[in-house]
Parts: structure tokens; C-alpha cells; sequence
């Protein structure tokens, strides 16, 4: 089965500040996720991973047992550790949101 994707207002603020080449790549990313969601590069967790392009770094969560993604934000190197302590700090935050998104659909 594959996962579903899905996006953090924050990240989709960010998203639209990038420009369209790199915008198609990460949605082509977005797309492989459903079917290997454990791409990417381990963070501390099994289910936090980044993905790295340009410079930049996609976080994400996986949840198996909603079978989703949920993409929190994307970073550069030099705020990198911050956002990552930022998310592991808000973990439960994450998860209810995803909840909420997972129930509007």
C-alpha cells in the first residue's frame, strides 16, 4: 500500500518561495516518498528523515501506522540542527496535526 503524502503549512510557505525547477524535483521526490518512504537520511529516528538537494534539506516525518508523510519544513545547512531540535521538540504537535489532516479528508 502506498503512503500518502502530506505537506505542513509551513513547508508549503516555503515551497512557494523556491523556484520552479527545484520545485518540480521536489515534487517528484514527493512522489517517490508514497512508494519508498524511508528515503532519505536518518535523523536520531527511524520515522525523521531529510532529503538533500541544492543545498537545501526536505524534513520529513513517516508515520507506518497511518501510512502517511508528513513533510515539515525545508532548511539550509546553517539553520539545519536548529529545525531538527525544533521538530524533535514538538513530536506530538506533528502527529496531532497530521491527525487533524488525515481527518479532513
Amino acid at each position: 500500500m502506498a503512503y500518502r503524502v502530506f505537506r505542513s503549512d509551513h513547508y508549503n510557505k516555503k515551497l512557494e518561495k523556491i523556484d520552479a525547477s527545484e520545485q518540480d524535483r521536489i515534487k517528484k521526490f514527493e512522489q517517490m516518498l508514497k512508494e519508498q518512504p524511508f528515503s532519505g537520511k536518518p535523523l536520531g529516528y527511524k520515522f525523521f528523515r531529510e532529503k538533500k538537494f541544492n543545498g537545501k534539506r526536505m524534513l520529513f516525518l513517516v508515520y507506518e501506522e497511518y501510512k502517511c508523510i508528513f513533510i515539515v519544513t525545508i532548511t539550509h545547512k546553517k539553520a539545519q540542527q536548529h529545525e531538527i531540535d525544533l521538530i524533535k521538540a514538538n513530536l506530538d504537535i506533528y502527529k496531532e496535526e497530521l491527525k487533524k489532516l488525515i481527518g479532513e479528508i
